[in-house]
């Protein structure tokens, strides 16, 4: 697997589709289609005030509370969700990128991680896992690996020692590198699996 190291500062601020807030875009893939924006996209995004999430039809949406005290969703009548409330930290949400999402904040401001893909193009398993040690990451057919450092440090083993401070990420894709790779360090890291579906 080809890996490179994705810097927290180096992350590409922009606005949210709907201009409700603000996104720090981790990493994205480009759909085949340009129209269509990107085949997935990884983020954090920070939420000052209540409002209305934006919508991604055809995408499959992964989010979590990153920092503060939390927010409630609800979702517009018609879909297939209760409310949820996001405050437990790291604790993931899944639901369609079209429904109707609107966020209100239990206590003040939020970041939330998130993971969103086209779900005709790729299928995603967002994890959160503490950092003890080492861990393996093997080649995998049509699968990318996003491994971000949430709190601690972490280093890339078999890369000329690549350190990884918090806030900082892996991205780990499909290419030339056949070699497994070997994340080690302390702290807490989210792990992002990406598999891109066959094309019948």
């Amino acid at each position: 697997m080809n890996a490179r190291v994705l810097r927290a500062a180096d992350y590409r601020r922009m606005r949210w589709k709907n201009g409700g807030g603000w996104t720090s875009e981790i990493a994205q893939a480009p759909a085949a289609d340009a129209a269509s924006g990107f085949a997935w996209r990884v983020s954090i995004a920070e939420v000052d005030s209540d409002g209305a999430f934006s919508q991604f039809p055809g995408c499959d949406r992964h989010i979590a509370l990153l920092d503060g005290a939390g927010m409630e969703l609800t979702f517009a009548a018609g879909t297939e969700a209760d409310a949820v409330r996001l405050d437990q930290r790291l604790r993931f949400v899944t639901f369609a990128g079209e429904w109707q999402a609107h966020g209100r904040l239990l206590a003040g401001p939020v970041r939330d991680f998130n993971v969103i893909v086209q779900r005709a193009g790729y299928a995603a398993e967002v994890l959160h896992r503490p950092l003890v040690g080492p861990m393996l990451f093997l080649p995998e057919p049509a699968t990318t690996w996003l491994i971000h450092v949430v709190a601690g440090h972490a280093a890339l083993k078999d890369a000329g020692e690549a350190q990884l401070a918090a806030g900082d990420s892996l991205l780990l894709e499909p290419g030339d590198d056949a070699r497994n790779r070997v994340v080690s360090g302390g702290g807490e890291v989210i792990i992002v699996k990406l598999v891109r579906r066959a094309v019948s």
